[in-house]
Parts: C-alpha cells; sequence; structure tokens
C-alpha cells in the first residue's frame, strides 16, 4: 500500500528513516547499487521528498503501528 512520507529520524544506528502517514516508519538508505537514494544526504533532499508516496509493506501485512 503506497504512504506518504511526513516526516523523518535517524535511528540507533544514525541511519535514516521515513515516518509514514500510517504511523509505520521506513529506512530510507542510500547505499548504492541496492539502495539509490541520494536525496536522502541533505535536509534539502528529504524536505522535497515529504508527501512522496513509498510502498508499505506493514500496512500490506496488517501491522500496527511502529512506536515513535
Amino acid at each position: 500500500m503506497q504512504q506518504k512520507i511526513t516526516g523523518y529520524h535517524r535511528d540507533e544506528e544514525d541511519d535514516w528513516v521515513a515516518e509514514l502517514e500510517c504511523g509505520h516508519n521506513q529506512h530510507v538508505r542510500n547505499r548504492p547499487p541496492w539502495f539509490n537514494r541520494p536525496w536522502v544526504e541533505t535536509a534539502a533532499g528529504r524536505e522535497s521528498m515529504l508527501g512522496f508516496k513509498l510502498e508499505c509493506v506493514k500496512c500490506d501485512a496488517g501491522a500496527a503501528r511502529d512506536k515513535q
């Protein structure tokens, strides 16, 4: 299910995590060639992606909201 990015935070390993409108969190790493997301590297890049929809596999699985 597609869900909009509403914010970001860093996890305990200092990786960026997108906060989705559904209440789930999803890592948004830039580690080419597996993850090609250069926009996550800068504040302007992350801000430009607010509202962008990501596929939320947690919603598809019926998972409860993540704790913030």
